[in-house]
């Protein structure tokens, strides 16, 4: 993983990658939003709504922690050895919104983790220990780490994902 040295490097990571994703999206036909293509693991609205999902159970962790409420990791009712069914979930949750919406609530996700992130104080953010949900799992990753995993890096996975689907 990449190492950053602030808050504001790692949200210029974000907006960068956020942007370099989102933009794939434009040329993507209405038509194809939920099409399968051989080589490639998701649809577009999958991606998305993977995308999106991601970035609201981190959200939802941060928002639940500050709340004094018990977070549940990866999701209620799901384990981290569950998470094929939970991506099931999260193309369901978004199944039927169009392209347009999609787009819309990624780029508002994106900003509520880069609000996030400057909401919090560089020890907050990269030492551990610092939320109960960022220890949830043995590894006990600081906040910047779980920031990292559900947005630079599947960003930048995904935009790979999307050009491949474009091609095909």
């Amino acid at each position: 993983m990449k190492r950053y040295a602030s808050g504001e490097e790692l949200i210029a990571e974000i907006r960068k990658r956020a942007d370099l994703f989102i933009a794939e999206f434009d040329d993507v036909p209405t038509s194809g939003l939920h099409t399968l293509k051989d080589g490639v693991d998701r649809s577009p609205a999958q991606m998305l709504a993977y995308q999106l999902s991601w970035m609201d159970l981190l959200l939802g962790w941060e928002r639940d922690e500050r709340a004094g409420r018990e977070v549940v990791t990866p999701a209620p009712g799901y384990k981290w050895n569950q998470l094929g069914d939970l991506y099931s979930s999260f193309y369901e949750q978004w199944q039927d919104a169009p392209l347009s919406r999609l787009q819309e609530a990624f780029r508002e996700r994106v900003d509520g983790v880069v609000d996030l992130v400057e909401s919090l104080s560089p020890e907050e953010l990269f030492t551990p220990g610092q939320r109960a949900w960022a220890s949830s799992t043995p590894s006990s990753w600081p906040v910047a780490r779980w920031v990292h995993i559900n947005t630079v890096a599947p960003f930048t996975s995904f935009r790979t994902k999307i050009r491949a689907w474009k091609r095909r």
